[in-house]
């Protein structure tokens, strides 16, 4: 289920048959993290990825890469901040292929007039996947940017530009002017 708290079971991400070996280091602290932030991650990825399905497949991928990793990254201070990343860096490489591969499919693209019927949803979509993925972190999740930064694996500065660019692009797909929108 997306977006409750009906997560699948941790230990049986459908992936079980690839995984006998990682069998040994399940652990209860495992399956806490994943209770508590596979809602989370399959958020933050969908918005990024803009699709339910794939958000939970990502975020699946993510959480099986952290327990393929678990006597590692349990070890971290945040182990909910490594599966968050992987899940960044997998929703950003999906939006850019599937993106290259809806350009491939479609010659010409015929954008809305700026403004006109244009939600935020839409507008998001229409940036870049890793100027998305700034937005989506700094302002839906409150990060701040050094820890962004941390996520998206780029420098604060990187960051800093996909935040402007971003906002920028989102002005004019929704019809802002310049002084409506808080650059802070």
């Amino acid at each position: 289920m997306f977006l409750g708290g009906g997560a699948a079971d941790p230990m049986n991400l459908g992936y079980s048959a690839s995984l006998p070996s990682v069998a040994a280091e399940r652990t209860p602290d495992y399956a806490v993290l994943f209770q508590r932030e596979f809602p989370k991650v399959v958020r933050t990825v969908y918005l990024v990825v803009r699709d339910h399905g794939r958000a939970e497949e990502l975020a699946q991928e993510a959480f099986v890469q952290l327990l393929m990793h678990w006597k590692k990254v349990s070890g971290y201070d945040r182990p909910e901040a490594w599966v968050r990343r992987v899940a960044i860096r997998l929703a950003m490489r999906s939006s850019t292929r599937e993106r290259l591969r809806s350009v491939l499919e479609r010659r010409a693209v015929v954008e809305p007039p700026p403004g006109e019927g244009v939600d935020l949803s839409e507008a998001l979509g229409q940036l870049s996947a890793p100027q998305r993925a700034a937005i989506v972190l700094h302002y839906y999740e409150d990060r701040p940017v050094d820890e962004v930064a941390d996520i998206l694996v780029c420098s604060v500065n990187t960051v800093k530009s996909h935040l402007h660019r971003g906002r920028n692009k989102l002005r004019v797909l929704l019809g802002e002017c310049e002084g409506d929108l808080d650059e802070s």
